[in-house]
């Protein structure tokens, strides 16, 4: 396992000052059911419809010397590192699959972002991004390999942690691992009543193997619709970082995760897109074990195409 900066409480607390305010306080969401407190930070209504501007704004407020970046995304990280780049006068090339997303490559150009599509999935847009980096002498931005990038996505749980009561669990999807990292730095520090779950797809599970190994397992294949947390080759620093953040790792398929993004949409009148709306599905499909609780999650992403919203969106309250 390589060595990485650890994380740290004191910084997130420093972060959340560096951060622009428009990606900060995030609205609290709050309902009942089956008869558990559920709690639900939206990240969903800010420019880029996603709480990767956090992590990316404190990396880019702490990077000087760098006038060019690259990076590989399915879309949301790409979308916060393009935003803040351009804000701090910073070109940026994102590489990303393509089968990503339409409406994120639309949005991360829209930022400033110049968008090279290479490979069939996200960890082929990361090699292709990488190697091109590598020629041209560019700093490579890896998203679940900066610690700043993840004490950044921790300060959502440092607004949790003033805005409600003592949280019993957070269940918080996990992807390339930089916001299960962070929150869970935080919910370690600071309230360690509070057990922290992170929630893979069933069909991209090498986080989860990973987790249980102790290493990093790299699989063949990453499907699922949940492209912001489909991976297939985890982030060494990532994986190293979650041994002493979190308590367990569940998965949820893509059934429960339509429910989900179902769920919050009738409850709350939030589109959000699959990644952003696994941790609500881990919540519900365990409601009932989970009675008598305060249970927090964030709708980490809300960027859906019209496609999408026509095809996985039906009438009717979960």
């Amino acid at each position: 396992m390589t060595n990485q900066t650890p994380l740290s409480a004191a910084r997130i607390d420093m972060a959340h000052d560096m951060i622009d305010p428009i990606f900060r306080n995030s609205k609290l969401l709050r309902t009942e059911v089956a008869g558990l407190e559920l709690l639900a930070k939206d990240e969903t209504d800010n420019p880029i419809r996603s709480f990767k501007g956090r992590g990316t704004g404190l990396f880019l407020s702490e990077s000087s010397g760098t006038d060019r970046l690259v990076t590989a995304s399915a879309g949301n990280f790409g979308q916060g590192l393009a935003y803040n780049a351009a804000r701090s006068g910073r070109a940026l090339t994102v590489f990303a699959s393509t089968r990503a997303n339409p409406l994120k490559i639309v949005a991360m150009r829209r930022f400033g972002a110049e968008v090279r599509l290479a490979g069939d999935d996200f960890d082929a847009a990361k090699d292709a991004g990488r190697q091109f980096a590598h020629e041209n002498g560019l700093m490579f931005v890896e998203d679940g390999a900066s610690a700043a990038i993840a004490e950044g996505a921790g300060t959502i749980a440092a607004e949790l942690t003033e805005e409600a009561d003592a949280i019993d669990t957070f269940f918080v999807p996990l992807g390339n691992g930089a916001l299960a990292a962070g929150t869970g730095c935080w919910f370690k520090a600071r309230s360690q009543r509070t057990r922290v779950v992170a929630v893979v797809a069933k069909g991209a599970p090498c986080m989860a193997l990973s987790h249980a190994e102790g290493r990093v397992v790299v699989t063949e294949t990453a499907e699922t619709i949940a492209d912001g947390i489909a991976i297939r080759s985890p982030v060494p620093a990532a994986v190293a970082w979650l041994r002493d953040t979190i308590d367990d790792v569940v998965l949820v398929d893509d059934d429960a995760i339509l429910a989900a993004m179902r769920f919050a949409r009738a409850r709350w009148r939030r589109f959000v897109e699959p990644a952003g709306a696994a941790g609500l599905a881990a919540i519900l499909a365990r409601r009932e074990s989970l009675a008598g609780k305060r249970v927090a999650t964030i709708l980490c992403g809300g960027n859906l195409t019209e496609a999408q919203i026509a095809a996985w969106f039906r009438t009717g309250e979960d």
